[in-house]
């Protein structure tokens, strides 16, 4: 029996329970800058107007799949058995801005499943078009075998991008099963159709789910070093920002972003952002990061090894350093990161660019984390 299922960009969950249908509310899509030119006097630049609707995503449920909690960064999450014990997962995923492009992705997902990174020009001859509501997503299939395991492997993930918000779906799991139900992925990827629902009166970031990256921004105090972000609980640390960060737009996704440059054209840049509970975990993360370098993932005990703890004002934070090649640029680039848990969230932070500028800054960087002032510690 076919099941309808509605969200917007991330959220509470708001069921009716009638007709099988089940209505996820959620903040509004990142404002463009028509939407912030067209906002009501009175709120903050890209508030929901409630004379505005917000956006919402209808399907049909496929034959067999059932539905799973969300959770992490999911707004819709779905199990689909197979023979022997075998199962697929399908997960529904919205992101801000651009998410990093379409070969990052591909790179990333690859990696899941033990395969080399492709360069631009690969990617044209992998992506098979699907029609969503109207608009063409790229999906992508690709098949291995999960590294560590002798488990074949498949991944089908379409991307869409739709009023400056990237949607993906992705169905992971045994080989044989998700080939087998390929035809039924994309039946559900083309039953899908964006509709409106009542804005919600929450400001914009303010009912995101459990992990997922908060809609906020940086401000910088005038005439001063310290820089303020928001977090997902609304509380705020601060900082001294080091000599030379640039401070720029972060987008949708970043609490804040700080661009280095280097020699020539050599850049790199730092990202702060945070989640609710633990993020994602640190393997999770570290392998997030690792396709970014067109890097295969860890293993969970691999991963834990690969960290190193990092002393931080009011407790530890634990740190990575990797090298590889940018997966957007084709460039050889190194990141360092680190995960701080406080209060019930964690924060990250980022740095990846040219190899000579991340050597140059890493202490820079790591004396940047240990430094910032969290909600509750001492003096903040």
């Amino acid at each position: 029996m076919a099941a309808a299922a509605a969200l917007v960009l991330a959220a509470t969950l708001a069921g009716c329970g009638r007709n099988g249908i089940e209505v996820y509310r959620t903040a509004k899509e990142p404002a463009t800058a028509q939407d912030q030119a067209q906002t009501p006097a009175g709120l903050p630049a890209g508030h929901p107007d409630p004379a505005n609707p917000t956006p919402t995503l209808e399907w049909k449920l496929p034959s067999g799949w059932q539905e799973a909690p969300a959770g992490e960064m999911r707004v819709a999450s779905f199990r689909v058995p197979g023979k022997d014990g075998k199962q697929a997962d399908v997960s529904v995923i919205p992101l801000p801005g651009m998410a990093g492009g379409d070969l990052g992705n591909v790179n990333r997902w690859r990696g899941q499943v033990g395969l080399s990174a492709v360069t631009e020009d690969d990617l044209a001859k992998l992506g098979q078009p699907v029609q969503m509501d109207g608009q063409t997503a790229q999906l992508y299939d690709q098949g291995g075998q999960t590294p560590g395991s002798s488990e074949k492997a498949r991944i089908l993930a379409a991307l869409l991008r739709r009023n400056g918000v990237a949607w993906f779906f992705k169905m992971t799991g045994d080989d044989e099963l998700v080939a087998q139900q390929k035809p039924a992925f994309v039946a559900f990827l083309e039953s899908v159709k964006f509709t409106t629902a009542p804005a919600a009166s929450a400001a914009l970031g303010g009912d995101l789910p459990p992990s997922h990256p908060p809609i906020g921004g940086a401000t910088t105090a005038p005439g001063g070093p310290a820089a303020m972000a928001q977090s997902p609980s609304g509380d705020k640390p601060n900082w001294q920002v080091p000599t030379g960060w640039k401070e720029v737009p972060g987008g949708q996704s970043l609490v804040a972003k700080f661009t280095l440059s280097g020699d020539g054209s050599a850049q790199a840049a730092v990202n702060v952002s945070a989640s609710a509970g633990d993020g994602g975990g640190l393997a999770g993360n570290l392998n997030r990061w690792r396709g970014q370098l067109g890097l295969a993932p860890l293993p969970i005990a691999d991963a834990q090894k690969a960290a190193t703890e990092l002393e931080v004002a009011g407790g530890k934070a634990l740190l990575v350093d990797m090298t590889g090649t940018d997966a957007r640029t084709s460039q050889k680039a190194r990141l360092v990161g680190a995960m701080v848990t406080r209060g019930g969230q964690t924060w990250f932070f980022k740095l990846m660019g040219d190899q000579t500028v991340v050597d140059r800054e890493k202490p820079v960087f790591t004396s940047f984390v240990k430094t910032v002032k969290y909600p509750g510690d001492a003096g903040q």
